[in-house]
C-alpha cells in the first residue's frame, strides 16, 4: 500500500480538531494559518494575532478585502463578533502573560526534548526574523508544531539536538507532520497517529530520534 502523506489542508484540519473549545489560540506564520479554515464558530475558539487582533476569522467567499485588517502573515482577515484591536504592547502582554491557551507554529527543527528552532537556518540567503515566536513559546500554555516531516533535502526535521538557533527550549507539546502526530513526553516521543499506508519502521527511518508507537495509535485518512 503506497504511503499517502497528509496535505497541508488535511494537517490543518487535524490540528483544528484537537483544539479545545473556548480556547484562545495564536496561529503562527505560514502553514498554521490554514487551521483557521477548519474551526467551527460554535466551538467558541478565539484567534489572536500578535500584530494586535483578538477575535479574527477568515474571509467568507466573495467577502471584500479590508487592507487594514491583516494577520501576522499579512493575509487579509475579518473580525469576529466581539473582536478587539490593540497595540503591540497589549498584544504581547497577552502572549507573555500566559493568556494564550495554545499556539501553533511552524518549525525548521524539533529536538527529542521538545526544543524548537523556527526562525533562522543560518544560511547566507536567509532573513532571520523571530517575530513574536519567542514570546509565544515562553507564554503560551501549550505549543503545537505543524511542519513537513523532512526538509527539502530529505533530512529529518525531528532531531536529537537542534543545530539551528533555538526559539525555545523544551517547549513543544505535540508535533503534526505530513506523516504523523507525535507527542513530546517525559519518556520520549510517542506516535499517536500515522498517515495512511505508512508503517512504523518507515516512519522511524525518516526520524532521527527513537520513537515509541502508542498502543492506541490510529491511521489518518488523507
Amino acid at each position: 500500500m503506497p504511503i499517502e502523506p497528509l496535505s497541508r489542508e488535511r494537517m490543518a484540519q487535524i490540528v483544528a480538531g484537537d483544539i479545545a473549545p473556548a480556547s484562545y489560540v495564536n496561529l503562527g506564520i505560514g502553514m498554521p494559518t490554514l487551521v483557521a479554515d477548519y474551526l467551527s464558530p460554535e466551538r467558541g475558539i478565539v484567534l489572536h494575532s500578535e500584530n494586535g487582533i483578538l477575535g479574527m476569522k477568515g474571509l467568507a467567499p466573495g467577502q471584500a478585502v479590508d487592507g487594514d485588517l491583516l494577520n501576522a502573515s499579512k493575509d487579509p482577515v475579518a473580525l469576529d463578533t466581539g473582536a478587539s484591536i490593540t497595540d503591540h504592547v497589549v498584544s504581547f502582554a497577552m502572549m507573555r502573560g500566559g493568556h494564550i491557551d495554545l499556539t501553533v507554529l511552524g518549525a525548521f527543527q524539533v529536538s527529542a526534548e521538545g526544543d524548537l528552532a523556527n526562525w533562522d537556518t543560518g544560511s547566507e540567503d536567509s532573513i532571520p526574523a523571530v517575530g513574536g515566536a519567542m514570546d509565544l513559546v515562553a507564554g503560551a500554555k501549550r505549543i503545537f508544531v505543524m511542519m513537513q516531516h523532512m526538509d527539502r533535502d530529505g533530512r529529518p526535521k525531528i532531531v536529537p539536538e537542534c543545530t539551528y538557533p533555538l526559539t525555545g527550549k523544551g517547549v513543544v507539546d505535540r508535533i503534526y507532520s505530513d506523516l504523523a502526530v507525535i507527542d513530546v513526553t517525559p519518556d520520549g516521543l510517542r506516535v499517536r497517529a500515522m498517515a495512511g499506508g505508512l508503517d512504523f519502521a518507515t516512519l522511524q527511518a525518516r526520524t532521527a530520534v527513537a520513537l515509541t508507537l502508542d498502543d492506541a495509535w490510529i491511521e489518518l485518512a488523507p
